[in-house]
């Protein structure tokens, strides 16, 4: 009769156990030093070994050379614990004898000594699933068992065991298995049964597993009853429901192109073939961190559960993205995949999400931002050498015209016209500035904390009709300009609004932030303690 390999290469001593070192070297050195608890609870994801470390354990303390840490196999007693069918070696799966009256059974059957070997051992598969009854009932034998007992708890779930049952074990946490050390266990096991296949299938299998031992070799097995002695790496994709690197690296690719219309193609192309769109989303996460995990390390490493040509190719794929780029990418598919794992219109949703992915890529940072902001030897732009923006035709500057009888003081004459029109807070900063009139151009020197109060295309209108022709308004920064107030008839007297935004205007952030962006106007000044 066939045997699956995950049964026919089962590690039946701790040196052929791979992944569990922490594991094996205690429980060894408790062995050679007689130390041995009563109650061990063994937890971890599934396939990492637990119930197998749980019969390597039981044949150690049975074997007739033993206690040892390296049983013979050979005896009646390793034999038998091997094969399962030793009497004294109970196995209990509790997923399905999980009441109290189980657990009393147990309890009533401690009380005899084993019929032949060294140790009655318990092996309790699925422990979490006892209830808190049963547990209770276990619970004063677990703690003062007979000599000759010693009980094993087996766990996915090890938060699930109650505290008055852990306390009374040892606990031995069961890591996932590296990937590096499952490709050379299958690698060997391939070699036993005169199988063909690279490193690229293997590392196809490995990852079907996820770090479990038990489904990566039950995954070969499926491979080998389909391709035969040679395996294929896209057979095997196929076969597992895997997607190549070829269809995560089309979106990579989509992203950078900043291509939406490709992304709708590839849905599409998965639509059609039949494949799980849940499924090739957890893929492209798992892509995308791959690519961030690349693009760190710059160099193969063990991170990335892939074969060194996969490595490569992610490599050269990382190399057109930032690290901020990747997590973005990374943040967002995560998101897609919850999405979808509650969507009943899994293609929409994935669809908009691709999209949303190569809008992520058109993104700019803030330093970038800011990098890209034209510099000049003075903070603030001057008038004349900002490019002016295109203007509405309903805001379209009106021919200038003259001003009939000119007081012959540009800044007085100035200053009156810009209260008519409206600007008073144009008008107030005229007060505390000098104003030439030179040619074609007006010059106004004021203090840099109020320029920000002239940058307005309306004011170089006014120029225009103050000066009777066009004419550019060039700013320039001064300090302790000592301009003569305007006469007394045409100023107003300081009113509180204008005390505070002359306050505002010169606080030392505002005018770092005018520094930053010089196009920026402040258009209303809010007492925040009225």
């Amino acid at each position: 009769m066939y045997q699956v390999i995950a049964r026919k290469y089962r590690p039946q001593n701790f040196t052929e156990l791979i992944g569990q070192e922490h594991v094996q070297k205690t429980l060894g050195n408790a062995i050679s030093s007689n130390r041995l608890a009563h109650g061990y609870i063994f937890s971890g994801q599934r396939g990492t070994g637990k119930t197998t470390v749980a019969r390597i354990l039981a044949r150690c303390l049975n074997c007739i050379h033993g206690p040892t840490p390296t049983p013979c196999g050979i005896c009646a007693s390793c034999v038998e614990i091997s094969a399962g069918n030793s009497i004294d070696v109970i196995e209990i799966d509790a997923a399905s004898n999980r009441g109290i009256n189980e657990m009393r059974e147990i309890r009533e059957n401690v009380r005899y000594r084993p019929a032949r070997d060294r140790y009655k051992v318990f092996i309790i598969d699925e422990a979490h699933q006892i209830t808190k009854e049963a547990f209770n009932a276990l619970l004063k034998t677990l703690e003062e068992p007979p000599e000759w007992v010693v009980f094993i708890l087996c766990t996915t779930e090890a938060n699930e065991i109650p505290n008055t049952i852990a306390s009374r074990c040892q606990h031995f946490t069961f890591r996932s298995v590296d990937f590096a050390e499952l490709m050379q266990r299958m690698r060997y096991i391939v070699e036993q049964e005169g199988i063909e296949a690279d490193d690229d299938v293997l590392s196809v299998i490995a990852q079907a597993g996820e770090g479990s031992v038990r489904d990566s070799l039950s995954a070969l097995d499926q491979a080998i009853a389909c391709c035969g002695n040679t395996l294929n790496v896209e057979s095997i994709r196929s076969l597992l429901g895997m997607f190549g690197t070829e269809s995560l690296r089309a979106v990579a690719e989509a992203v950078n192109q900043q291509d939406g219309t490709r992304m709708l193609e590839i849905v599409d192309e998965l639509e059609r073939n039949g494949q799980s769109l849940q499924h090739f989303c957890r893929e492209l996460a798992r892509y995308w961190r791959n690519l961030l995990v690349a693009k760190i390390a710059r160099k193969p490493t063990r991170l990335i559960a892939a074969s060194d040509n996969e490595q490569k190719g992610l490599l050269e794929t990382a190399h057109v993205f930032s690290e901020e780029d990747l997590t973005r990418y990374l943040n967002l598919t995560l998101e897609l995949y919850k999405t979808m794992q509650e969507s009943l219109q899994p293609r929409l949703h994935l669809e908009l999400g691709l999209v949303k992915l190569v809008q992520a890529g058109k993104l700019q940072s803030i330093e970038e931002a800011l990098a890209g902001l034209p510099k000049t030897e003075q903070p603030a732009l001057t008038a004349s050498a900002r490019p002016a923006a295109p203007r509405p035709p309903a805001f379209q500057a009106p021919k200038p015209q003259p001003v009939v009888s000119p007081s012959g003081d540009i800044r007085q004459d100035f200053y009156q016209a810009l209260s008519k029109a409206g600007l008073e807070h144009s008008a107030d900063a005229i007060q505390h500035s000098e104003v030439k009139l030179n040619g074609q151009e007006l010059l106004i020197r004021i203090p840099k904390a109020m320029m920000l109060l002239l940058k307005d295309p309306a004011v170089e209108r006014v120029a225009a009709q103050v000066a009777g022709k066009p004419v550019r308004v060039r700013l320039e920064a001064g300090e302790n300009i000592s301009a003569a107030p305007v006469a007394a008839s045409n100023e107003k007297a300081a009113s509180p609004e204008r005390e505070l935004r002359e306050r505002a205007l010169s606080h030392p952030s505002v005018k770092r932030f005018q520094e930053l962006f010089p196009d920026a106007q402040v258009r209303t000044v809010r007492n925040l303690n009225e």
